[in-house]
C-alpha cells in the first residue's frame, strides 16, 4: 500500500514525469527555484499568481533532487514545507517521492483510547546511536513491558547536531540526524506490526530562532498585533490568516496520512494567540476527525496550562469533539511536592496539603479548575472539568518538560524514597487515567535528562546566559557559584550524559523497578482495560492521614458495571483501615489476611487495588 498526502505546498512529484514546485510569498514580486547540484546551481524564474504562489514545474525534476529558493536580494533558503533536508534547515531542499514506500500496514485501524498506555521517547536520547532504526529495533521491549502507544519528540527539523525538537523550522522534514522519511516510515510500520500505536509531538506555537527563514520570505505567517516570548505570533486570525492556517491543516493532515501516525500531542496550546472562531486547534482536530479519522483511530493530545476542560468535551456516544485528552500537570506538580517536598515556582500552587491535592487530581483530573494561583499571583486558572471522562487525562510522574527544565535533569527517582516513588507511580498506572512513562522511568534510570541544543555561537551564547538567569529566581540557585555547575546547554555533555543506559534495567535496583512497573502493567491490560472501554464515573475519594482511598464507577461496552477500588499510605506510620469489598489484583506492603477480613494494613509506601464486580446492565 502506499500513502501520500496531497498538498498546494512544496514539491509534488506529477504521475506524467518531473516536479511541480510551489511557495506562497506574496510580498516577493519574484523568486527563483535554483537546481542545487554540488557547488553547482542552475536558477528557474518561477511564475507568481494574484494569490501570491510562485509556481514553477521542472520535467527533469526527480525524487532526489535538491532545490532552494531565492529572493531578489540575494537571499538563498530551503522550502518551507521541505520533505526532507538532509544536510540541514541553512541548506538545499530534497525532492522527496511519499510513494517509494511500500507499507505493510493495511490492516492496521490504530487502537481505541481506553487502551492506551504512552511511553515517551525523544528518538535522539533513547538509545546510543539516537536514530530511527535504533528506535525500532527496541520496540518489542516495549511491547513485553506493557506499552501501546510511543510518543515520539517533536521530529521537525531543527538546526545543529542535537536538540529537543521544539525549535524546529520545517515541519514537514523529519530532522534528517535521526534518518530518513523511509526510515521512520519503516519505525511506524513496524510498530503497527507489533500493536503499538505511534503519536507525535507536533509544535503549532512558534517557528524556533535559528534556520526560520519565513520573516524574511513570506512576513504574512505572522500577526504582530499578538507578541509572544518567540516574538510575533503565528498569524492565525490576521490578515492572509487562511493559508497559513492551511499550512498547519495540512502539517497535521501529512503526518497522519503520509506516515500513518496515530494522532498528534499538540505543544503548549495555550501559547497559541488566536482570536478566530474555530481556533486553528479545533479546526486541527476536526480535520483530523473528519479525515483519517473517520476510517482508524486517530488521536489528539494537548498541552494546555489553561485547564480549557471544553476542549476534551466527549458527544453523548462519549467520542472527542475537539481533543481526545490533555497532559495533567496539576497532577504531576501534586506528586512532586509530595514526593520531593520541592515547592520552588509553580510547585508552590501544590505546597499544601500535597497528598490530598494528589489524591483529588486521581480523583477529578484538574486541580485548578477557576481558583486563583499563588504562582501566577493571584489569577485564576482552569474550567471546571467535574464532567470530563477520566482518560481525558494523560497523567504521569515524569516528562521531557518536568525533568529536562530542572537545572540538572535529575529524574524523580533520584530525589525521593523509591518506595514512595513506587506507591504514586502505581496509582497512575492502576487509575483509569491514560498513563504516560518517560522514557527509562520504567527502570527508574539514573541518567539524566537535561536540556541540550546545537545553536549558531551567538544564539548559543544567549542562551546559555539565559537558562543561568532563570534559574537564578530560584533559592537553591541565589549563588552565582551553583549557577555556575549549570552546564551549557550547548556543549555535547548534556546530550551524552540524557542518553539512556540500557545495561541499567540488569542491575540492582533497576531491575526490580522494571519487574515492578512489567507486572502493573500487566494486571492493567488484563484485570482493568476491558472494564473501562465504555465509560467511567469520576471517583468517590478521601484522604486522611495521607492515605488515598479512591472508587470508581466503571462500564464497559457491554454495559456491565464494576468498582475499582485503589488505596495507598503515604504517610509515616501504618494504617488499620476498613477493607473494601472486591477481589484484590495488585498489593505491596498491604496486608489483607491479618487479625480480621474486615481490616486491611497499609505500611508506608502501600499500594492496594481490587476489583468489585457489579449486574450486567446496572
Amino acid at each position: 500500500m502506499k500513502h501520500t498526502h496531497s498538498m498546494p505546498f512544496g514539491a509534488s512529484l506529477l504521475a506524467e514525469g518531473g516536479t511541480q514546485f510551489r511557495l506562497w510569498a506574496p510580498t516577493q514580486s519574484r523568486v527563483s527555484l535554483e537546481r542545487v547540484d554540488g557547488d553547482k546551481a542552475d536558477a528557474f524564474a518561477m511564475t507568481p499568481d494574484a494569490a501570491g504562489w510562485h509556481t514553477l514545474t521542472l520535467p527533469d525534476a526527480a525524487a532526489g533532487t535538491r532545490y532552494r529558493y531565492r529572493l531578489p536580494d540575494g537571499l538563498a533558503f530551503p522550502d518551507p514545507a521541505s520533505r526532507r533536508n538532509p544536510d540541514g534547515v541553512h541548506e538545499a531542499s530534497e525532492v522527496v517521492d511519499p510513494q517509494a514506500y511500500a507499507w505493510q500496514d493495511d490492516a492496521w485501524k490504530g487502537r481505541p483510547w481506553h487502551e492506551a498506555v504512552i511511553y515517551e521517547l525523544h528518538i535522539g536520547t533513547f538509545t546510543p546511536e539516537g536514530t530511527f532504526a535504533a528506535t525500532q529495533a527496541r520496540l518489542p521491549e516495549l511491547v513485553a513491558l506493557g506499552i501501546t502507544a510511543v510518543e515520539l519528540m517533536p521530529l521537525a527539523a531543527f538546526p545543529g547536531a542535537r536538540g529537543w525538537g521544539y525549535d524546529g523550522v520545517l515541519q514537514y522534514a523529519p530532522y534528517a540526524g535521526y534518518g530518513t522519511p523511509t526510515e521512520l516510515k519503516s519505525l511506524v510500520d513496524a510498530a503497527h506490526a507489533l500493536g503499538l500505536m505511534v503519536l507525535i509531538d507536533v509544535v503549532y506555537n512558534h517557528f524556533g530562532p535559528e534556520g526560520n527563514y519565513l520573516h524574511a520570505a513570506t512576513p504574512q505567517f505572522f500577526n504582530p498585533a499578538h507578541q509572544t516570548p518567540w516574538g510575533a505570533a503565528i498569524n492565525y486570525d490576521g490578515k492572509d490568516a487562511r493559508t497559513v492556517r492551511d499550512f498547519f491543516v495540512h502539517n497535521a493532515l501529512y503526518w497522519i496520512e503520509e506516515y500513518r501516525f496515530d494522532g498528534l500531542r499538540m505543544d503548549a496550546v495555550h501559547a497559541i494567540r488566536d482570536d478566530s472562531r474555530p481556533s486553528i486547534v479545533a479546526e486541527v482536530c476536526a480535520a483530523l476527525r473528519d479525515g483519517p479519522g473517520r476510517d482508524r483511530h486517530v488521536h489528539v493530545v494537548l498541552e494546555n496550562d489553561l485547564n480549557e476542560a471544553h476542549k476534551l468535551e466527549r458527544d453523548d456516544d462519549g467520542r472527542p469533539l475537539t481533543a481526545t485528552a490533555q497532559w495533567n500537570d496539576d497532577l504531576h506538580h501534586a506528586a512532586h511536592v509530595m514526593l520531593s517536598g520541592e515547592t520552588d515556582g509553580y510547585y508552590a500552587d501544590y505546597a499544601q496539603r500535597p497528598v490530598t491535592q494528589f489524591a483529588l487530581a486521581l480523583a477529578q483530573g484538574f486541580l485548578y479548575t477557576g481558583q486563583p494561583s499563588v504562582f501566577r499571583n493571584g489569577e485564576p486558572r482552569g474550567e471546571p472539568g467535574r464532567q470530563l471522562a477520566p482518560n481525558a487525562f494523560v497523567s504521569y510522574l515524569q516528562t521531557h518538560d518536568q525533568v529536562g527544565n530542572r537545572a540538572f535533569g535529575e529524574r524523580i527517582d533520584a530525589l525521593a524514597d523509591p518506595v514512595m516513588v513506587h506507591a504514586a507511580r502505581a496509582c497512575v498506572l492502576l487509575s483509569p487515567h491514560t498513563p504516560m512513562l518517560f522514557m527509562g522511568e520504567e527502570y527508574a534510570a539514573r541518567t539524566p535528562f537535561q536540556y541540550f541544543c546545537d545553536f549558531g555561537p551567538e544564539l548559543a551564547a544567549a542562551v546559555a546566559k539565559g537558562r543561568r538567569e532563570e534559574f537564578g529566581r530560584f533559592g537553591a540557585f541565589a549563588d552565582e557559584a551553583v549557577r555556575a555547575r549549570i552546564a551549557d546547554p550547548n556543549s555535547e555533555a548534556p546530550f551524552h550524559e540524557s542518553t539512556l543506559k540500557w545495561d541499567e534495567r540488569d542491575r540492582a535496583p533497576h531491575a526490580l523497578a522494571l519487574a515492578q512497573t512489567t507486572k502493573m502493567l500487566a494486571v492493567r491490560q488484563a484485570e482493568l482495560m476491558p472494564r473501562w472501554s465504555g465509560r467511567s464515573e469520576l471517583a468517590h475519594w478521601s484522604c486522611d492521614n495521607d492515605a488515598p482511598q479512591l472508587r470508581w464507577s466503571l462500564t464497559d461496552r457491554n454495559g456491565a458495571t464494576s468498582q475499582l477500588h485503589l488505596l495507598a499510605n503515604f504517610g509515616t506510620a501504618p494504617l488499620r483501615i476498613p477493607r473494601p469489598n472486591g477481589r484484590a489484583i495488585y498489593a505491596e506492603h498491604a496486608d489483607d489476611n491479618g487479625t480480621s477480613d474486615s481490616e486491611l494494613t497499609l505500611q508506608p509506601g502501600a499500594i492496594w487495588a481490587a476489583v468489585e464486580e457489579s449486574v450486567r446492565g446496572q
